[in-house]
């Protein structure tokens, strides 16, 4: 199978932070998988921006360097590479300054699609907004792309959706989540909305529980002075779990189209129920012979904050009502694996004898690693000797069903970065969106601070405290084993 590419209009992609972290890791090595499977157009020109004192030799050099570190030997070709470099130039800039925004202005050609991309943190969106808009350097029609976090809480999202908004509309700003780029996560509305099967099932009548779990083996280390002022539930549930728990619960858009999607994830937020202290676990990982604590990789001699966090959560709506949502994540985990696992009940009424075994089905459906989905069924057990039942997984690996096309898909930077380029909001936050999910967790996070609670200790590697799984086992139920 051979995956379809459309060419995108010639654009101006300005990365202010163009010598960061995410520039060298994500954006600049996607831009040059879009260059090379001819996506972009051969006038589109890449604006690297920071306040490194470079010019656009050594620029070309650096992104030379990064594509040949993040992409294969087998996809780095030495000449779509040197192609990809000549569509590349710097230019050196103070955010909170003046130098370098008139040199900046003269780059931008006003014919072509504007795209400024703010892969900085938060404290600069204001001050570099502003000059664009004072400099006169982004067009009427021109997109920002601005990265998580996006605030600290619902007051400092809100403070800064008007700063955006001074010089911005909604419909330029996107507001990246790069969760919701991914190939799977966008197959979860396929799934639903393109499917008979599974729509008239997907209810409280006939799902018994959904588990959402981002798993990860990787510690704070690298990042622990910005981690240990967040935590798991401002760095992961506030936005990627709540995304994904959006997209699996919220009703059919009458279109699919950026603002109707939208409108149905902000309804799912704005009907999710308070959460009780009963129902969340908070942990953070010991370390172990060989692995850091999280106050070692914090960098700190005590801290409360947070590097697991487990939650049931209500939705209060028709479709939904009396459903638990199982949401985990957590760093330092036995597995590097994120999925999303709807439960469905078991059979009203069973017409077997009792001993041959009762079993419900299960809808999996991975995002990493392994993208794909399988849904257990129930079956006879092969052989002689009467009726037993047995569970069987219908499993479908993208790689394996769609071919190698497939299992090099566009990374999720990619995608989205071209959805800037084509003006489509759809798999973007929208300013209520955000202040919403703010509004939900700000309460939780202040409960916390207010009862001095301190997180459960767990071993590194391990599936989290013991209290996360007394949090299913008494209802009844079982979290899914977290493994690759």
């Amino acid at each position: 199978m051979v995956s379809r590419v459309i060419p995108v209009d010639p654009f101006d992609l300005v990365i202010f932070g163009g010598t960061g972290d995410l520039a060298r890791r994500k954006i600049l090595p996607g831009l040059y998988r879009r260059f090379q499977d001819e996506q972009m157009p051969d006038t589109a020109r890449i604006i690297g921006v920071a306040r490194s004192d470079m010019d656009t030799e050594g620029y070309r050099a650096f992104v030379s360097e990064a594509v040949r570190e993040f992409i294969s030997k087998k996809k780095c070709d030495p000449k779509v590479l040197s192609a990809f470099l000549d569509r590349l130039c710097f230019v050196q800039v103070d955010a909170v300054g003046e130098q370098g925004w008139d040199k900046l202005k003269a780059k931008i050609r006003d014919e072509h699609v504007q795209a400024f991309y703010f892969s900085v943190g938060p404290n600069l969106f204001g001050p570099i907004a502003e000059r664009l808009h004072r400099h006169g350097i982004a067009g009427p029609e021109a997109r920002i792309v601005v990265e998580k976090p996006f605030g600290h809480d619902q007051a400092t999202a809100r403070a800064l959706n008007q700063v955006l908004a001074r010089h911005f509309d909604e419909g330029q700003i996107y507001r990246i989540d790069h969760y919701l780029g991914k190939e799977t996560v966008q197959n979860l509305m396929a799934l639903r909305f393109g499917n008979m099967l599974f729509e008239p099932l997907w209810n409280a009548q006939y799902v018994d529980h959904i588990q959402i779990t981002v798993a990860e083996t990787v510690g704070v280390e690298g990042r622990g002075s910005y981690y240990d002022k967040s935590g798991a539930m401002r760095d992961m549930v506030q936005n990627h779990l709540m995304q994904l728990l959006c997209l699996t619960a919220m009703e059919p858009p009458s279109k699919f189209e950026p603002d109707a999607v939208r409108d149905e994830k902000l309804k799912i937020i704005r009907a999710l129920d308070p959460v009780t202290s009963d129902d969340i676990v908070r942990g953070q990982y010991r370390g172990g012979d060989s692995v850091a604590t999280y106050l070692q990789d914090a960098e700190t001699d005590a801290s409360t904050t947070e590097s697991f966090v487990a939650m049931k959560l209500h939705i209060s709506n028709w479709r939904w009502n009396g459903t638990p949502f199982y949401l985990r994540t957590g760093k330092r985990l036995r597995a590097r694996m994120s999925e999303i696992v709807v439960r469905f009940k078991e059979p009203p009424h069973s017409i077997f004898e009792e001993d041959t075994g009762q079993s419900a089905n299960e809808l999996s459906i991975r995002l990493q690693p392994n993208e794909g989905m399988d849904l257990k069924v129930t079956i006879k057990e092969p052989g002689l000797g009467g009726m037993r039942l047995i569970d069987v997984p219908l499993d479908m690996t993208f790689a394996e069903a769609l071919g190698d096309d497939v299992a090099d898909a566009p990374d999720a930077y990619e995608r989205l970065i071209m959805d800037v380029i084509r003006g489509n909001q759809t798999l973007f936050m929208r300013g209520d969106e955000v202040e919403a999910a703010w509004a939900w967790t700000d309460p939780i996070i202040a409960g916390w601070v207010d009862r001095r609670d301190k997180p459960r200790l767990y071993d590194a590697f391990s599936t989290g405290p013991e209290e996360a799984l007394m949090l299913l086992h008494k209802d009844g139920r079982r979290w899914r084993e977290i493994r690759e």
